[in-house]
């Protein structure tokens, strides 16, 4: 399930409903991304997600599609916010269940690092010197290289 919203959301009631009567689950992996008061020594005041709706959607199909490709899922959720956040808001949820542990986790882990550098998703940091467009940082590219050839993961 995808979601792209402006609201946030609440963490258990989207657990509580990703695997209510699912007995078969075993493991739940979850991530929430929020946002940081500060980004490479500068304070941050807020942070504005832009998206381009639609497109966004499907890119997030697809990257979801991966992991179900990749990993015997029972469910999946991927909730991601955009507009204007402050410190401490939530972001994003990225939460995979399984029969087992280790493919809630792995294709959790997953999720996120595609999301970070595969998601059309446009973020804007506002400082006191101003705003700043941001791009990817290395170590998310080496995070989601990792995952590249899927015989590795």
């Amino acid at each position: 399930m995808i979601r792209v919203q402006r609201e946030d959301f609440d963490i258990g009631a989207e657990l509580e409903a990703l695997t209510a009567g699912n007995h078969r689950i075993g493991g739940i992996a979850t991530f929430v991304g929020t946002v940081r008061d500060i980004a490479d020594g500068r304070p941050i005041s807020t942070m504005t997600l832009e998206h381009y709706p639609g497109m966004t959607e499907k890119q997030l199909g697809a990257i979801e599609q991966e992991a179900r490709q990749r990993w015997d899922l029972e469910s999946c959720l991927i909730i991601h916010r955009y507009g204007r956040l402050e410190p401490g808001e939530r972001i994003v949820m990225v939460a995979t269940t399984s029969a087992h542990r280790a493919a809630a986790l792995e294709s959790c882990a997953f999720l996120i690092d595609w999301l970070k550098t595969k998601a059309p998703f446009w973020k804007l940091e506002e400082t006191d010197g101003g705003a700043q467009w941001v791009d990817a940082h290395p170590t998310d590219e080496d995070a989601a290289a990792r995952w590249s050839d899927p015989s590795k993961s």
